[in-house]
């Protein structure tokens, strides 16, 4: 699978020209720290923060804090790298919370579906809320390791091969691959789940295993070539999204200078800017492209206000129920609907 690199390249280039890259060699002064970025695929508009990032830790300490991205799960597979943090096998990781929610219990809230994260904006400080929390938090100790960095996933749509589900009814039967709370909204729809990583499934729509893939639209589609071996794609279906994550190891940060330790915190303002505009420039390629090659299906409001009976507070109610003697689930939920309505009221 081919995957275009310009959009990394230019993004990265305009974030120079607006200012937000160009610094002087040692503005912060430190020894020499190498690290390690595990990863998987290959660099695309999910992978843009952590590039910024790693581009400003050299240019700000002169080359003295390295953070290096291994592609390809060269360090270690998608759903092992909070095991190699734990290991301290890497320095930092990404990881996605529905390829493992036993690890994850409750980060697997960012699944729920209909939850009010369209807007990136609004995304981006209930993620960042919800990385903070404690729930969130204990998850990730028990993986020595601390949250750091959303990808900020936009909704989920999905493309898809053979007869397009027009209604409702059209799901089912259909093997789709979706997780979490996602998958289980298009469980009420009759759709047969199954969950492979990002990296499996232009293989599996080749070869017929499964009829559909959600991803965040519209990068990851293009960035795993899914509208190569597509037929139709839904525009407006925004069933929900998922949390993938950049988590550093504890240890490892907390051997680091304080200036270093600062330095990785002051820099995620502007790398999350870098972020937005990553996935609103793919859009405006993608979207063409989609439409040109593509079946487009758009379903009226009566429908999407059908599914949101079958599978929104439904689905959150039944995962609440799961949890609750876990950690506060209902809390999570309501914290999340807080922080939203709070970011979109700035």
């Amino acid at each position: 699978m081919r995957i275009n690199t310009f959009m990394r390249v230019s993004v990265l280039a305009g974030a120079m020209a607006l200012g937000l890259g160009a610094a002087q060699a040692a503005e912060v002064e430190g020894p020499k720290v190498s690290w390690n970025l595990s990863t998987w695929g290959k660099a695309r508009a999910f992978t843009v923060g952590p590039e910024y990032i790693a581009e400003q830790l050299a240019e700000k300490t002169g080359g003295n804090f390295t953070l290096k991205i291994h592609y390809g799960e060269a360090l270690s597979k998608a759903r092992e790298n909070l095991d190699g943090i734990k290991l301290g096998a890497f320095q930092a990781a990404q990881f996605c919370n529905f390829y493992h929610p036993g690890k994850n219990p409750a980060w697997m809230v960012l699944t729920m579906p209909f939850l009010p994260l369209g807007d990136l904006e609004v995304s981006m400080h209930v993620r960042e809320a919800m990385m903070a929390s404690d729930p969130f938090v204990a998850d990730m100790a028990n993986w020595n390791a601390m949250p750091y960095f959303s990808a900020l996933l936009p909704q989920y749509e999905f493309l898809g091969k053979g007869p397009a589900p027009k209604t409702l009814e059209g799901w089912k039967g259909l093997r789709v691959r979706a997780g979490g709370g996602v998958g289980t909204a298009m469980e009420k729809l009759g759709a047969t789940l199954t969950t492979v990583p990002a990296t499996e499934v232009y293989t599996g729509m080749e070869r017929g295993t499964m009829d559909a893939a959600s991803f965040p639209y519209t990068y990851s589609h293009a960035a795993y070539q899914i509208h190569e071996v597509s037929d139709w794609f839904t525009s407006n279906m925004s069933p929900g999204t998922s949390e993938c994550a950049t988590v550093l190891n504890k240890d490892a940060y907390a051997e680091l200078p304080p200036q270093y330790q600062k330095l990785l915190m002051d820099l995620k303002p502007e790398a999350y800017k870098v972020q937005i505009q990553a996935y609103h420039d793919i859009d405006k390629k993608n979207l063409p492209m989609f439409e040109s090659k593509l079946e487009k299906i758009v379903y009226t409001d009566e429908q999407l206000e059908e599914f949101r009976q079958i599978a929104g507070k439904p689905v959150w109610d039944m995962w609440v129920a799961e949890n609750k003697d876990k950690f506060d689930a209902q809390g999570l939920i309501d914290m999340i609907m807080y922080e939203a309505k709070k970011a979109s009221a700035k």
